[in-house]
């Protein structure tokens, strides 16, 4: 299959490379800036362009992997081309494309990618959508190329889909920012905490989150942590510890949050 990629971050990166180890063709790859069209072209095989009007009109798929502020912009600007439009938001609609486009689609991988970290792709799930059935069977063969997990998943569940990732993985990251930033404060070593973070994250692989939750909030040792809060200098810390805390609190107790 001939692809098109309409960006070359840490997304289009991973799937262009997944997508030629399959056996597809990268015919080009779009960036605005073309430096960065031209590291991403050059590991494809592909073919760098930094105008639109440059795209290929003749492939069978062009996949839009761009900041979602600029998607709409990006579609706008698009030539009449052949073959089927997708994007990789996860909560993005796939009808931002329908005054455009008949044939179209959203492939979302369920993943954090970062360009210097490899992704077996065959284990990230691929949620699927396409404009017609026709479409949908269209995108699942060649999500099928890629991975052993694709699940055709409509734009609205997506969405769902999409704000429960952003609590499980870029939230959770944020944490260990956080926690980096107590240990740095003390000289200690943020690699004292990685067996505990990977004793946590194990957990959930065997067990319901609710029952692999421990700490003081279930506990509600409130001497530990006001002796916590006292650790804390910074204001909006201070304030993070205490509505996370909260929250597992009223988890545990069947307390309703405060409207």
């Amino acid at each position: 299959m001939k692809i098109v990629f309409l960006g070359s971050g840490n997304v289009a990166t991973h799937l262009a490379r997944a997508l030629k180890a399959s056996g597809h063709e990268i015919v080009q790859v779009y960036s605005r800036t073309a430096e960065n069209a031209e590291m991403l072209a050059a590991q494809t095989g592909a073919e760098p362009v930094s105008v639109l009007r440059a795209v290929d009109p003749s492939a069978d798929l062009y996949i839009f992997s761009v900041k979602d502020d600029a998607l709409p912009e990006v579609i706008r600007q698009m030539p009449q081309t052949k073959g089927v439009w997708v994007h990789t938001a996860g909560s993005i609609p796939a009808t931002l494309f329908s005054s455009r486009k008949e044939a179209y689609g959203v492939i979302y991988p369920l993943q954090t990618f970062s360009r210097d970290r490899t992704i077996t792709m065959h284990d990230v799930p691929l949620f699927i959508e396409g404009s017609t059935p026709e479409t949908t069977l269209f995108l699942e063969h060649l999500a099928g190329t890629l991975s052993a997990q694709v699940i055709p998943l409509s734009g609205e569940k997506r969405r769902y889909l999409h704000l429960a990732a952003v609590f499980a993985c870029n939230f959770t990251n944020h944490m260990y920012t956080l926690a980096a930033d107590i240990l740095r404060g003390e000289q200690i070593p943020f690699d004292v905490l990685k067996p505990l973070i990977a004793e946590t994250a194990a957990k959930v692989m065997t067990m319901d989150p609710v029952k692999a939750q421990t700490g003081p909030a279930v506990r509600s040792d409130k001497g530990v942590m006001q002796r916590h809060l006292a650790l804390i200098d910074e204001p909006r810390q201070k304030e993070i510890y205490s509505l996370i805390s909260k929250s597992i609190h009223d988890v545990f107790t069947g307390e309703q949050p405060d409207e």
